[in-house]
């Protein structure tokens, strides 16, 4: 069975998208704008070795220069201050998007334990999808021997969906493994 990349299977995927939805021409077809990849830093913000080997991987997975993100507003439940840094994300379009989402869809998530399909509920009313992963392992770059420290990270996709329909058929054409559902 040959794979074909996201990117060509958009493209096989843009007339079906276009009649079914009614856009007068291919440039009004929803499609994916960008993709961000943010990981909160948590309890190990203080801890410069951890912050420095996050930064590494991050960088490996994702194949661009993560940025830290500050903290817009102090939090005592959270424990963290105006200006204090909370997270890295990296937000990728083109090619790099492109490639980052073959790699989730055909290798990531199958290598994910008891996977049992994503939630079509991550889908919101703007079509956008927002999926987390329980480890960053799943990503073929990254080699467990190698790795000191485990973290979590939230995928958000964004596209050019009107509704929440439009967003939702987009992913199923693109062939994302939802769930089936009960």
């Amino acid at each position: 069975m040959k794979i074909t990349s996201l990117k060509t299977k958009y493209e096989e995927i843009i007339p079906e998208l276009k009649n079914e939805f009614g856009c007068p021409n291919i440039m009004a077809v929803a499609k994916i704008q960008k993709v961000v990849v943010n990981v909160g830093t948590g309890k190990i913000n203080k801890e410069a070795e951890k912050i420095e080997e996050l930064l590494q991987i991050f960088e490996t997975i994702t194949g661009q220069k993560p940025v830290k993100t500050r903290g817009k507003n102090s939090s005592a439940g959270f424990k963290t201050r105006k200006g204090m840094e909370i997270g890295v994300k990296v937000t990728l379009r083109g090619a790099r998007m492109w490639s980052f989402l073959d790699r989730l869809v055909n290798v990531a998530f199958p290598r994910t334990r008891d996977f049992q399909g994503i939630k079509i509920s991550g889908v919101d009313d703007h079509g956008d999808f927002s999926i987390g992963l329980k480890e960053h392992l799943v990503f073929p770059e990254i080699s467990a021997e190698k790795t000191k420290n485990l973290f979590g990270m939230q995928i958000s996709i964004q596209t050019s969906a009107k509704t929440k329909k439009e967003g939702e058929r987009l992913f199923q054409l693109l062939k994302f493994p939802f769930r089936k559902e009960q």
